[in-house]
């Protein structure tokens, strides 16, 4: 299993880490890649895409870790996701993901939807997922993500089971806000335990 995390925040957004610390942070810990994915909207992109991207390589450098610049779509009208993810990839995100309708924030109903319809790169956190959104994101390639954050988690096996059956690509992330958020390789394993999943099987991902 390559232990990496598409899902972090430095103090560009809610987080309160600078991006070196947080990723210097990540290779302390084992990971072989980070993405920094600040939260987003129609006001910020430009700035927290483009300031991780400008210093990605030479973090990557320093700190022998691939990092990635992302961007979290927050708050977003549903009917504008899919023109904020065109926008996102224009202007240089690796890794665009879409904040979903977890049942620990009311985000706007039917963020789940244009997120997976878009072909967003990871729908994070998206709670009580149904099995046709899964089918559709296993047919437009968007992963869902299972989580470690509090309160975020507590669906990660409705996610876990609706997406195998569908036969969805799924990805574990930490929601990095904090440096205690950043997890051993152990942990992460326990979480995968939890939602079902034998060592044999999250090994060959």
């Amino acid at each position: 299993m390559k232990f990496i995390d598409l899902h972090t925040h430095t103090f560009y957004s809610d987080g309160v880490l600078v991006p070196s610390e947080l990723v210097y942070r990540c290779k302390l810990a084992g990971y072989e890649a980070v993405a920094i994915a600040d939260h987003v909207d129609y006001t910020n992109y430009k700035f927290a895409v483009g300031v991780i991207k400008e210093s990605a390589p030479k973090l990557s450098s320093r700190y022998d870790i691939e990092v990635l610049a992302g961007a979290e779509i927050t708050y977003v009208s549903p009917e504008d996701i899919g023109g904020m993810v065109e926008t996102l990839r224009t202007n240089g995100a690796d890794i665009v993901v879409v904040h979903g309708e977890t049942p620990a924030e009311y985000v706007p109903p039917g963020t789940n939807l244009s997120a997976v319809k878009a072909g967003c790169d990871i729908l994070a956190h998206p709670g009580n997922i149904t099995a046709e959104l899964a089918e559709l994101a296993a047919k437009n390639g968007v992963y869902l993500e299972l989580t470690t954050r509090q309160g975020h988690k507590e669906t990660n096996y409705i996610v876990a089971e609706r997406a195998l059956k569908a036969g969805a690509k799924l990805v574990i992330n930490t929601d990095t806000h904090a440096p205690g958020d950043i997890l051993s390789k152990k942990k992460v394993e326990e979480i995968l335990n939890v939602c079902g999943f034998q060592k044999d099987y999250y090994n060959i991902l």
